[in-house]
């Protein structure tokens, strides 16, 4: 039976994580609302949103999770070439706004978005808070790609990335990682499988594991406040 929360009490604690449903994988509560407080606190939890315009809120931790060690990032050599061939320039924070819109944007051969109103308006003030984060890459002053998460000490909550030329979103991931990895940032939560995350290094971890790295990882100081200005060393 899936856990109801009550959107009156944004403090209120989730349910365990082991209570998870294993069809589909991860649902483990509905309901609730997207406040600051009770965002913050799933996160810390290992647990996030997820859902489409139609549904009530839905709230997650899969097993396995997937997960990206920054220090492990893989850059292939293609990558590499695409990179010195293309112009990119990178930013962290610059256009918070820009960038969760170009990730809500439907992509090819699907109706709708997850990302809905709703979740833009939440995330937007996780950013005001400094917990949100986006990392925007440009060409000829063009922003083609980038990526937005959340980070709570030494965790990044990665939520969607984008790409309107080839390659841009993995420039984005590269510069996160590398940045991260340069701030002793203990993963970077990649929430579920996808081939292209895996090819850059990304691997799944079981839940017990993957939460046991994210209660240490919370509690440690991370990058507070904006990261405007940040720059990540080159790969």
């Amino acid at each position: 039976m899936i856990y109801v929360l009550d959107s009156r009490l944004s403090d209120a604690p989730f349910p365990p994580v082991e209570r998870a449903e294993s069809e589909p994988n991860g649902l483990l509560a509905i309901g609730g609302d997207l406040s600051l407080n009770r965002l913050l606190n799933a996160y810390r939890a290992g647990i996030f949103p997820w859902y489409s315009v139609d549904q009530p809120i839905l709230w997650w931790s899969p097993d396995p999770r997937l997960v990206l060690f920054p220090k492990r990032i893989r850059v292939s050599r293609s990558l590499k070439k695409a990179m010195k061939r293309q112009p990119f320039e990178v930013s962290f924070d610059n256009s918070f706004s820009r960038v969760i819109s170009a990730c809500s944007e439907p992509r090819l051969g699907q109706e709708g978005t997850w990302i809905t109103t709703e979740m833009k308006s939440a995330y937007t003030e996780l950013h005001r808070q400094g917990f949100g984060h986006s990392v925007e890459v440009w060409l000829e002053g063009r922003l083609v790609g980038g990526l937005y998460g959340v980070a709570i000490g030494q965790v990044f909550y990665g939520e969607s990335m984008f790409s309107r030329v080839p390659n841009a979103s993995k420039v984005a991931l590269v510069h996160l990682a590398r940045f991260l990895s340069d701030a002793e940032f203990r993963l970077i939560d990649c929430q579920v499988h996808t081939d292209h995350l895996v090819s850059m290094g990304a691997e799944p971890l079981d839940r017990e594991s993957f939460c046991w790295e994210v209660a240490q990882g919370v509690r440690q100081p991370g990058i507070p406040g904006s990261w405007q200005g940040k720059t990540a060393r080159a790969p």
